[in-house]
């Protein structure tokens, strides 16, 4: 396994994350604890999670997994970096979601108790929260830090402004700042490279990719079609129905490369100077195997250009539409 730096920090994570959205939902709780134990052999160190996960009938479901797994002891809670988000509506009532200090304080406790640990090493705005002051975010986080609740604070889903108001209001009152950014990225889609990836390099923010296989569409789902193995969900049915010619020929450039689509798409991934790791979302341990073995997949500069022909990226704004 490589590790590396997260951002700017001290931390070394692996240049894979371990995502766990599928964990108590399609994959059963014995299943989910053979694929971390298994991650952590393989060398996997990062964990990621969110409060929701589980939804929409048992949100949390998930943590409470993870956190069944990491009471087995035998040095699970040491070897692994545990990450998880705060944002999303978990009950009824008017405070239930969003980043008021009230809301932050409620969601850790929570999350502490389903993980069944006394701290998260990365906790996550799942979200930008526009109807709160950054101000009062901050204020909750370092009281958190303080309290050795949360040792580094993320986010995922904001664009690029957030990520640059998010670092000067945490450098105005001293502290590191969101050390991380999680996007959905991959080679069907480009739409951070405009603003997000830009601003993750400039400020030192760690580039956590999800979705890099665009929910099955960059791991041989045609090929998968014609087998009779796969059956496209229904949030990537319309982006193959338009684009069905372009992933054919993708395909057919990974069979020319000798390898695995997915393993193209994600090496492709790690090839990105913003990337820091992908977060891969296994349903199995197979699922898991075949993700770390992207990482022995080296693309030439030619095999990036050509990926670069059948999926075209963007500049960084605003080169990419003005002078």
């Amino acid at each position: 396994m490589e590790y590396t730096q997260l951002g700017r920090s001290g931390l070394r994570i692996s240049r894979l994350v371990l995502g766990t959205m599928n964990f108590g939902v399609h994959t059963e709780e014995a299943e989910a604890h053979r694929i971390l134990d298994t991650a952590l052999d393989l060398g996997v160190n990062l964990v990621d999670t969110a409060d929701l996960y589980g939804w929409p009938e048992h949100p949390g479901r998930t943590e409470t997994v993870i956190g069944a797994w990491l009471a087995q002891g035998g040095g699970r809670r040491e070897r692994t970096v545990l990450a998880t988000k705060v944002y999303s509506n978990t009950g009824d009532g008017p405070n239930e979601g969003g980043l008021s200090a009230l809301h932050i304080r409620r969601a850790v406790e929570a999350s502490l108790r389903r993980l069944r640990t006394d701290h998260i090493d990365l906790y996550q705005m799942h979200h930008v929260d526009r109807s709160v002051r950054w101000e009062e975010i901050w204020q909750a986080m370092e009281v958190l830090v303080a309290q050795g609740k949360i040792t580094y604070v993320g986010s995922s889903n904001f664009a690029g402004w957030h990520l640059a108001a998010a670092q000067e209001s945490a450098r105005a009152r001293g502290l590191l700042g969101p050390v991380s950014e999680q996007s959905v990225y991959n080679l069907l889609e480009r739409t951070v490279e405009l603003e997000v990836a830009p601003a993750a390099r400039h400020y030192g923010v760690g580039l956590l990719p999800w979705s890099p296989l665009h929910s099955g569409l960059l791991g041989g789902v045609l090929r998968q079609e014609r087998s009779g193995v796969r059956r496209t969900v229904a949030r990537a049915a319309a982006a193959l129905a338009t684009r069905r010619e372009q992933i054919q020929e993708y395909e057919d450039f990974a069979a020319e490369l000798g390898h695995e689509p997915g393993h193209v798409a994600l090496a492709w991934l790690l090839a990105q100077p913003a990337v820091t790791a992908p977060v891969v979302g296994p349903r199995t341990v197979d699922h898991l195997h075949s993700a770390v073995a992207a990482l022995d997949v080296r693309l030439e500069p030619k095999a990036l250009d050509r990926l670069d022909e059948i999926f075209p990226g963007h500049r960084p704004a605003p080169e990419a539409y003005a002078w």
